[in-house]
């Protein structure tokens, strides 16, 4: 049925939306594709769209939260940063598509990408091409090894789920905390928490 494939992609875009580390959105589509019986392919053309689509919106909207809540100075680092991405586009796609092939949330990535104006074209070719491969793999093992659905609401607080939340919660530490800047230029780690108007 067509709405089971349209839950996915509200699914998917809903999970790759958020602007804090969430469950990867693979898992709403390996759930939503083992509970309906849905073909892997379609499940997964549509979830990576969705995902895609997410974390454009994502970029598009961080900027205006990071503008209301974050101080000038940090918003400047940020975007230091992003130009910084901009002066070597080959070595920003490989980081951004070896980023995303691997079990991490993207979330920090993007939050990035966002803060520091980066244009989606910078960061968005190498995701999906990450998305497709690493949700490839992940739907059909999940197929393949979760023919119940017990296995995955077991996986969901796992310590690998633990641990990618709080790696990401880090990450995003990072991108907050640290002053880019002076690490980038100076080759000096800085350390400000002071980045609230």
């Amino acid at each position: 049925m067509w709405w089971q494939y349209a839950l996915v992609f509200v699914g998917a875009l809903l999970f790759d939306i958020v602007p804090f580390p969430f469950l990867p959105a693979f898992t709403v589509m390996v759930f939503l594709q083992i509970t309906f019986g849905l073909s892997v392919w379609p499940v997964l053309i549509i979830g990576v769209i969705a995902s895609v689509l997410g974390r454009y919106t994502l970029t598009l909207y961080t900027p205006l939260i990071a503008n209301k809540y974050i101080n000038k100075a940090k918003n400047e680092d940020v975007e230091f940063l992003g130009s910084k991405m901009k002066e070597n586009v080959w070595k920003g796609q490989l980081f951004v598509l070896a980023y995303s092939l691997l079990p991490l949330p993207t979330t920090p990535l993007f939050l990035a990408a966002g803060m520091s104006k980066l244009n989606a074209k910078y960061i968005i070719p190498a995701f999906f091409v990450g998305k497709f491969t690493s949700d490839a793999v992940a739907l059909l093992l999940g197929k393949y090894a979760s023919e119940s659905i017990d296995s995955i609401t077991d996986n969901l607080l796992s310590w690998k789920s633990v641990a990618g939340f709080v790696f990401g919660l880090i990450l995003i530490g990072c991108i907050f905390f640290i002053d880019w800047r002076t690490l980038i230029q100076r080759k000096k780690l800085l350390w400000n928490f002071k980045i609230l108007k």
